[in-house]
């Protein structure tokens, strides 16, 4: 896995801290880390539809949720497919701002978790 730093980005530390804070965004990613759409995610956690596509639209801006592409729904619709960005994410607060370190997902765990889900 790769492990990237934010150190000195502010505004991402920001965006990430701000999406993780509000209510839900935790049970997405966790429920994220094979392909859902909304309505499935919605459903897993048991959420408001409205307040999951919130979130997603939070999450999605603050780089730790991606659209992976879109499939047809079970009523026939096109719908995105969102899937988690990260496994880890570590906050420092010993320093005059808060350091991020995120373990991102590589796409080989994503195509092996794929692998072994169908």
């Amino acid at each position: 896995m790769s492990q990237s730093r934010t150190d000195g980005a502010e505004a991402d530390s920001t965006a990430v801290l701000s999406a993780l804070g509000n209510k839900y965004s935790a049970e997405i990613l966790c429920a994220a880390g094979t392909p859902k759409s909304a309505q499935a995610l919605s459903e897993d956690i048991e959420i408001p539809i409205a307040t999951c596509y919130r979130r997603i639209e939070e999450l999605v801006n603050a780089g730790l949720l991606t659209c992976e592409g879109r499939q047809l729904s079970e009523e026939g619709r096109r719908t995105n497919i969102y899937r988690r960005t990260l496994d880890e994410i570590e906050v420092d607060f010993s320093k005059d701002r808060p350091q991020l370190s995120q373990k991102r997902r590589t796409e080989a765990k994503n195509r092996l978790q794929d692998q072994l889900r169908d």
